[in-house]
């Protein structure tokens, strides 16, 4: 587990307990803040987990890598040199 995935743990914790506390004390702001940091962690889970994954992606298949990012490229810049054309 990397760092990212660790902090994205904590704010899912923290916005769980955030909420749980708006719960108690009746509080409608609490329980949408403590929800909306628990989003945040969750989000921030996702992002370091798809990042893990390209990345092993990529030390497995360097060359189909290579071939996604250059196709990538070249869709970006075919679709970026028809934009300022004025017909």
């Amino acid at each position: 587990m990397d760092t990212n995935s660790a902090e994205g743990a904590v704010k899912q914790v923290a916005g769980k307990v955030q909420s749980a506390v708006g719960d108690v004390l009746g509080d409608t702001s609490e329980q949408v803040a403590g929800k909306a940091r628990e989003l945040s962690g969750k989000a921030q889970q996702l992002c370091a987990n798809t990042t893990s994954l390209m990345r092993d992606a990529t030390a497995e298949n360097p060359l189909t890598t290579l071939a996604v990012v250059a196709l990538a490229g070249f869709v970006v810049g075919a679709l970026w040199s028809r934009g300022g054309r004025d017909y």
